[in-house]
């Protein structure tokens, strides 16, 4: 056999045992590959994808802002087509989400719920309309909120006033008001140089935080026990981009009828949660403070009026309910 006949069949036996047709989804993530959403989102989706379609479908993150920096502006990037997929968080444009951050709220879910099932329970009649261009892939939330300081020590909500307090979107700040703080809104990569610096006195947030953000290394007291709420996760796909998918790939991806992967994001939130406060409390510097079921119920009194005001404000009632499972 010639050389150039060889050549040829061989390229025609390799090709032949290539996917006929194979596609790479581009996944933006504005943090490092260390991030917990690489292997419990972006990883998981690329090995569903890939299992579900052959091979044919794969996902590619993008870490550290490759393919733009700036949290808030992830949403945008997928409805503008520089990524194919993205995750953030609601409350960063919070205008948009009025009713998907209902979640948020204290009292919405108890610390022990699933937050990414209430969410999906409350998606196709409440929440579909906000995620315009979009289709979300992943929905889930964070581990309940903590109060994490520096410098303060915080056991009553009196502890809170004057206080400057880093805060995700509006329903956090609504919590951080009614304590007698003053919210300021900034996203999450920020927060590390504002607690070093004394910019802000601490942050309304989950404690996975203390490990994905280094917060440990300048944070100085926590103060767990008390119901503030949680955080709001979205991973979304572009809406034409999603259309064009194979029905196997849409079908991997459907998590309104497959939460596989926002339970694996809430799970490895939890996980880092734990981890994080795990090591803190092993250093001699850092104050802990576990509130009894009197102190937290403390707070409850203070911010009992807040979950209330914000649904009759953006017309959730329905989508609480939903939430709620009622």
């Amino acid at each position: 056999m010639k050389f150039t006949t060889l050549l040829a069949a061989s390229a025609i036996a390799l090709t032949s045992a290539l996917p006929a047709f194979a596609e790479e989804l581009s996944f933006a993530n504005f943090t490092p590959p260390f991030h917990t959403v690489n292997a419990s989102v972006i990883e998981k989706m690329n090995a569903d994808l890939m299992a579900a379609t052959d091979g044919e479908v794969s996902v590619r993150g993008y870490h550290g802002g490759e393919l733009g920096a700036g949290p808030v502006e992830q949403y945008v990037r997928v409805v503008q087509g520089a990524a194919d997929i993205a995750w953030g968080l609601p409350g960063y444009t919070s205008s948009q989400f009025e009713k998907t951050m209902i979640v948020e709220l204290p009292g919405t879910l108890s610390n022990e719920d699933d937050g990414y099932a209430a969410m999906w329970a409350a998606y196709d009649a409440h929440l579909a309309g906000e995620f315009t261009a979009t289709v979300p892939v992943a929905m889930w939330t964070s581990e309940p909120n903590v109060l994490i300081m520096k410098d303060k020590v915080v056991r009553t909500p009196a502890d809170m006033a004057g206080l400057k307090v880093r805060v995700a979107g509006a329903t956090a700040a609504e919590v951080a008001t009614a304590l007698g703080a003053t919210p300021v809104q900034m996203p999450i990569n920020q927060v590390y140089n504002a607690l070093q610096t004394g910019l802000i006195d601490g942050v309304i947030t989950g404690s996975s935080t203390l490990s994905d953000f280094k917060l440990d290394e300048v944070a100085s007291s926590y103060t767990f026990g008390a119901n503030l709420g949680r955080l709001a996760f979205y991973a979304v796909m572009n809406e034409a981009k999603y259309n064009d998918l194979s029905d196997a790939a849409k079908a991997a991806l459907d998590s309104s009828g497959n939460t596989a992967i926002s339970k694996s994001a809430e799970d490895a939130w939890n996980a880092t949660s734990d981890a994080g406060v795990a090591a803190a409390r092993a250093l001699d510097d850092n104050t802990f403070v576990d509130l009894s079921e009197a102190e937290a119920a403390a707070f409850a009194d203070v911010i009992a009026g807040v979950t209330g005001a914000y649904v009759a404000k953006v017309g959730g009632e329905d989508a609480l309910a939903a939430m709620q499972g009622n």
